[in-house]
């Protein structure tokens, strides 16, 4: 485990990525002698959600309204016919 301040982290970062990537090492982030974060390789990987539409709740939409359409006698509301 390394401990390295913020000011050390900005301007060595490719270099401790490295080192993570490589040799797995865990560095430790500081501030003001205090740890705020840590930087280690991961172990797994998140699962990729499959976020396609369930086949059973698909809609089919079928087409029947057409607005230039003049509406028929039964389709008007009772107190407009």
């Amino acid at each position: 485990m390394m401990s390295v301040n913020m000011h050390d982290a900005k301007t060595r970062l490719s270099e401790l990525v490295k080192a993570v990537e490589e040799q797995n090492e865990v560095i430790v982030l500081c501030r003001d002698g205090r740890e705020v974060a840590e930087m280690r390789r991961r172990t797994k990987r998140r699962l990729v959600r499959d976020l396609a539409p369930y086949p059973r709740f698909r809609v089919k939409l079928v087409r029947r309204y057409r607005p230039d359409e003049p509406l028929a006698e039964e389709e008007w509301p009772l107190d407009l016919r």
